[in-house]
């Protein structure tokens, strides 16, 4: 798998993609193009951009940095409130992304610390459809137990819903 960083606009992966062929890379099965979803342009285009690539995964801080225009790394802002992953317009920016993604037949995974550090963006994720999530080491297993728990909780929603 090859998984690009930081593409904004599609014509920049039709051109990548050309490259890779050009070079003998073909996607296939045994070979998948992965984006990086870091930029907004991405997760609002997610239908576009799925139609050059076979899944996607989630940078949260940088796309938290990118809708919010909060630098990931000031400690100010960040003790302010002002970058953080669960604030509506990224929650918004992920959702279209999950949504536009499978309604194409791709993945979407997420990597960053916000679903180790947040329970509730773990849930968010997880009721959005997230297909995997990447944890720190030492919230793996507390994180699986929030999940299956919540898992739980929406088989029975849905059982409920039916009756």
């Amino acid at each position: 798998m090859v998984m690009l960083p930081f593409v904004r606009n599609t014509w920049e992966l039709e051109e990548i993609a050309e490259m890779m062929r050009s070079q003998g890379l073909r996607r296939s099965r045994d070979f998948q193009l992965y984006l990086m979803a870091e930029v907004p342009s991405v997760a609002f285009l997610a239908r576009e951009f799925s139609k050059h690539c076979d899944g996607f995964s989630i940078g949260s801080n940088d796309l938290t940095q990118l809708v919010l225009g909060a630098d990931r790394d000031s400690e100010t802002l960040g003790r302010m409130g002002y970058f953080d992953e669960r604030d509506p317009a990224v929650l918004r920016a992920i959702e279209v992304l999950i949504e536009g993604a499978h309604a194409e037949g791709r993945t979407v995974g997420i990597c960053g610390q916000g679903p180790s550090v947040y329970p509730e963006f773990a849930e968010f994720l997880v009721r959005q459809g997230i297909d995997s999530i990447s944890l720190n080491a030492d919230t793996v297993i507390p994180t699986i137990r929030t999940i299956a728990s919540l898992e739980q909780r929406m088989k029975l929603e849905g059982l409920r819903a039916r009756a």
